[in-house]
């Protein structure tokens, strides 16, 4: 029962933080139709950028740099990303993993072998309670990412960015026409989404994790899938698959033992495996919607 508990907490906590990286994922697509495959290296930098200016600044005006910096993915979109989307649409997803590999590559090359510390206030503190054991880094996940998914859905929901959001993912040129700036909308999305990555990257790195390393940034890639399961476009989806991909790497974590067969890389299979499962049944995913062309 306490293995159950656990593996159902560790899988929320997981989720938490996956939740912060798929909402990067959505934005991104709604708002300019792109899959931004750098998200993961701009995940890394901003946790480069916490562990480099953490001893100087402190950890939340460490975090405070990183989330600025990370948020200037506005400006790749405002100054590359827009002039090549005349080319296709196709042309921005493309080039964003030519600048995954760049990025990735100069990070990978200032962290090394290193494995960087973030200076988060939690450490290694536990708190133990109905017989389980976790860490407060991960509660800590989970009550940040409840606080800032939902400051986004109320602003979503009800506010005049979050209605013209929702235009322009509906159809471009009606609200174009309806005065909606598509320009200034898809770069504040960009930067949004940079900035959630900058937080998410802290809390990957947290304790129990032994801190930011090279392969950070492809660990988190792992919300991909999460935002595809949910459906990518569909916000609400990105929550829904976040929790799904979280609860299955936790569950195939907990009962390595009992999943032996599978090998002991199951926990990083797990969230193509429930992907793949989920598009054979619904392609458009859990909470997408199929797309209708008049001919």
């Amino acid at each position: 029962m306490n293995t159950l508990l656990q593996t159902l907490f560790d899988g929320l906590a997981l989720g938490a933080v996956q939740a912060l990286i798929a909402l990067g994922f959505t934005l991104v697509h709604k708002a300019s139709g792109a899959v931004n495959f750098a998200h993961g290296s701009l995940l890394l930098l901003g946790g480069y950028l916490v562990a480099e200016f953490h001893s100087a600044l402190g950890f939340v005006g460490a975090l405070t740099l990183a989330a600025v910096g990370t948020a200037a993915a506005a400006v790749l979109e405002s100054l590359v990303l827009r002039r090549a989307r005349r080319s296709g649409s196709a042309t921005p997803t493309i080039l964003t993993i030519g600048v995954d590999i760049l990025l990735l590559t100069e990070l990978a090359r200032r962290i090394g072998g290193d494995v960087l510390a973030t200076g988060d206030p939690w450490g290694a503190g536990t708190v133990t309670f109905g017989g389980i054991t976790v860490a407060q880094s991960r509660i800590a996940a989970l009550l940040t990412t409840t606080l800032l998914v939902g400051a986004f859905l109320a602003a979503f929901r009800w506010s005049r960015w979050g209605l013209a959001m929702r235009a322009l993912a509906s159809d471009q040129e009606a609200a174009a026409l309806m005065g909606v700036r598509a320009d200034r909308l898809r770069a504040g999305a960009w930067a949004l989404a940079g900035a959630l990555a900058a937080v998410a990257a802290v809390f990957l790195a947290a304790f129990p994790t032994s801190g930011l390393d090279r392969t950070t940034g492809q660990i988190a890639l792992a919300a991909f899938p999460a935002a595809v399961i949910g459906g990518l476009g569909s916000v609400g989806g990105a929550l829904v698959g976040s929790l799904v991909v979280g609860l299955a790497q936790a569950a195939a974590a907990g009962y390595q033992q009992q999943l032996g067969a599978l090998g002991h890389g199951a926990s990083a299979v797990a969230p193509y495996a429930v992907m793949v499962l989920v598009l054979l049944v619904r392609p458009q995913g859990l909470l997408g919607s199929k797309e209708a062309a008049r001919v």
